[in-house]
C-alpha cells in the first residue's frame, strides 16, 4: 500500500491539513470523514446526481469523483461555508434563503448540491432565462421531483441579485489559517 500523503486544503476559507492514505481519497471522503462537513452528500459516487456538489474556485464540481489532491491550492466552498460568516450569525446566503422561501425541497437530500450548483450558475449568469436555469442545473437530480420549486428558487435568487449582488464564494472574506 502506498504511503500516506499529507496536503493542505483551503476549505470554507480555512487552511486544513489532511492525511490522504495512499493519496487516492476523494474530496467527498475528506470533507465528510475528516472535516465533519456532512452537508455535502454521497449520492451515486459517479458524479451523475449532483448531491456531492461543492464549489472549487467558484465552479461547481462533483466531490465524489474528484481526488482531494487535485484541489490543493484552490478555494473549496461547501454548503456550510456558503453563507456570509459561515452562517454563524444565522444569515443565509441569498440562494439558500431563496430555496427556503420557495420551499424548493422535500426530503432535502439533494438540496445542498442544488444550492451549490445554483450559486455557481448565478455567479456567472446573474439573470438566467428558464432554459439557462435548466441547463445550468443539469447534473443535479431530485428524486422528490421538486424541479418547479427549484427553478422558482433560482429565479428568486436572481431577483434578489438584481437588488443586491449575490456574493460569490470567492469574494467572501477569508479568515487566516487557524
Amino acid at each position: 500500500m502506498p504511503a500516506s500523503v499529507s496536503t493542505t486544503l483551503r476549505v470554507n476559507g480555512r487552511d486544513v491539513e489532511v492525511h490522504l492514505a495512499g493519496g487516492n481519497r476523494t474530496l467527498l471522503e475528506v470533507l465528510r470523514e475528516d472535516l465533519q462537513l456532512t452537508g455535502t452528500k454521497y449520492g451515486c459516487g459517479e458524479g451523475a446526481c449532483g448531491a456531492c456538489s461543492v464549489l472549487v474556485d467558484g465552479k461547481r464540481i462533483f466531490s465524489c469523483s474528484t481526488p482531494a489532491t487535485s484541489v490543493a491550492g484552490k478555494n473549496v466552498t461547501t454548503i456550510e461555508g456558503l453563507a456570509p460568516s459561515g452562517g454563524a450569525d444565522g444569515a443565509l446566503h441569498p440562494v439558500q434563503q431563496a430555496f427556503v422561501d420557495a420551499r424548493a425541497f422535500q426530503c432535502g437530500y439533494c438540496t445542498p448540491g442544488m444550492i451549490m450548483c445554483a450559486a455557481a450558475l448565478l455567479s456567472r449568469k446573474p439573470n438566467p432565462s428558464d432554459d439557462e436555469i435548466r441547463d445550468g442545473m443539469n447534473g443535479n437530480i431530485c428524486r422528490c421531483c421538486s424541479y418547479d420549486n427549484i427553478r422558482d428558487a433560482v429565479r428568486r435568487a436572481a431577483t434578489a441579485a438584481g437588488k443586491s449582488q449575490i456574493p460569490s464564494p470567492n469574494d467572501q472574506q477569508r479568515p487566516k489559517s487557524q
